[in-house]
């Protein structure tokens, strides 16, 4: 099915969005501390989706679990560890959200992937491997591993997301970021200091991020993506995904004034190649008419 020229734009917006946002949130969390930034984050998308969607008042007890296992936890892991990451690195890393993806429906519901998909899982964590030869990447490996810690727990609530049936996309983002942001506040108090009066020293350019990450990011980004996975399959949608790092990479030299290493080059180039190879089913040949 040939897709729409408007579609096709959208498609070609979700990256470019969920790209910058590594990027702008790089240059917030030298200001907010990570757990604050990402509680304001869920603050905004809530309040500005929770009033026209319905809510799904039998599932409240298990979407509060997945906005603290995919909200909460998991980027309380990885904007931690952004904060010692490029954000190109972290655009890159990000990737191997698909081949966790895979092996979580394995360990978790026996959905055996394929040897095509093992074979681009083995060819994704060997990209991380060779980007691990830089020396920025060296210096934070530690952190690195928290980075990829918080995708396995990603990975995970989106398990206990698949179990919930159909929601909604719209009305799930917004009551898990609903639920989120209690808890991150919570988690902020506990974990960090200082936020009253980094809340009240933020300028303008600080709460733009913040307003980028709940309106643009979640709520717009996830809102398109939802539509384009309603109208098209996976396996054409899916692969536009590949163009998160170049998006962060390029915002990451351009705005931030990152650079790229070889290693960082060529690890991130094997890590789409692996996640190319799983997203991209080959298609059996249809046999002639009799």
């Amino acid at each position: 099915m040939a897709m729409r020229p408007v579609d096709l734009l959208l498609a070609l917006l979700v990256p470019m969005i969920w790209g910058l946002g590594f990027v702008f949130a790089k240059g917030a969390i030298e200001h907010f501390p990570p757990i604050l930034l990402i509680a304001l984050r869920f603050t905004v998308t809530a309040l500005a989706l929770i009033w026209f969607v319905k809510p799904p008042v039998k599932l409240m007890r298990q979407i509060a679990v997945i906005a603290l296992v995919s909200a909460t936890i998991q980027y309380s892991l990885t904007f931690t560890a952004l904060q010692h990451l490029d954000a190109s690195t972290a655009g890159i890393v990000v990737q191997l959200e698909t081949p966790l993806l895979v092996l979580m429906a394995w360990a978790v519901l026996g959905d055996r992937p394929s040897l095509r998909k093992m074979i681009g899982i083995a060819i994704s964590f060997a990209g991380v491997v060779v980007m691990t030869g830089d020396a920025k990447v060296q210096a934070a490996w530690g952190w690195l591993l928290v980075f990829i810690l918080g995708l396995v727990i990603w990975s995970y609530g989106q398990i206990l997301v698949r179990k919930l049936g159909e929601v909604g996309g719209f009305t799930l983002i917004a009551w898990v970021s609903a639920f989120a942001a209690p808890q991150l506040f919570v988690s902020s108090w506990i974990f960090e200091r200082d936020q009253i009066a980094l809340i009240t020293a933020a300028d303008w350019t600080i709460w733009a991020t913040v307003i980028y990450l709940g309106l643009v990011m979640t709520a717009l980004g996830y809102g398109v993506w939802y539509h384009l996975l309603g109208r098209y399959p996976v396996s054409q949608v899916g692969p536009f995904l590949l163009l998160i790092p170049v998006a962060t990479l390029a915002g990451g030299v351009l705005i931030l004034g990152e650079s790229a290493s070889l290693e960082v080059l060529l690890g991130g180039a094997v890590v789409v190649a692996g996640v190319a190879f799983i997203l991209v089913e080959r298609r059996r040949p249809i046999p002639p008419p009799p």
